[in-house]
């Protein structure tokens, strides 16, 4: 009996090792997974960082090709405004020459104060035409945001008073925005 008894604890003591040795397995295998799934993951997380990177930088190189472009384009509309309104004065320019000419091969008055009349009122729509318009100060109530008070005299009239007396240079308005002040006379 003692021979049984001996051979049942070997056997117990062999499956013992045997079931120490399982749990280890496993858990080896249960780690080889984790670590596996943690590689993949990283590998995972490391490829997307690599695609939000070039995303960023493709976004960057855009975003700065756009500030370079729209730089450009503002210079070049600075640089080309005044481009209608210079076309538009051509004309007044050629008429002028003409003007020029005639001064010197006529002696008729007359006609040359008629010729610098029509230049003048060509000249005078053709500003009209790009906005431009003078204001009329004379006898309207004294404005800092029209007006550029050059002196003070004493009213000529009770009603006169606070108001502008003479006009010593028009002002202008550019659609509604005043682009010179009148230089005007106010009476006290």
């Amino acid at each position: 009996m003692q021979g049984k008894n001996k051979h049942k604890e070997e056997d117990i003591n062999q499956n013992e090792e045997i079931n120490t040795d399982e749990p280890v397995t496993i858990n080896e295998a249960a780690q080889n997974n984790e670590e596996q799934n943690a590689s993949n993951e990283l590998g995972k997380l490391h490829s997307e960082n690599e695609e939000l990177k070039d995303k960023y930088l493709r976004l960057y190189s855009d975003f700065e090709n756009y500030k370079r472009r729209t730089n450009k384009e503002r210079i070049d509309l600075f640089k080309m405004a005044g481009q209608d309104v210079l076309k538009s004065l051509i004309p007044v320019m050629d008429d002028f020459e003409r003007a020029e000419k005639a001064f010197e091969n006529s002696t008729d008055a007359v006609s040359l104060a008629e010729g610098v009349k029509l230049v003048s009122s060509k000249l005078k729509s053709t500003l009209e035409h790009q906005g431009l318009k003078p204001y009329t100060s004379i006898g309207e109530a004294f404005d800092a945001d029209l007006h550029e008070a050059i002196t003070k005299i004493p009213a000529p009239s009770k009603n006169l008073k606070g108001k502008i007396v003479d006009e010593i240079e028009k002002g202008y308005k550019l659609q509604d925005k005043v682009i010179r002040f009148a230089k005007v006379i106010v009476g006290e």
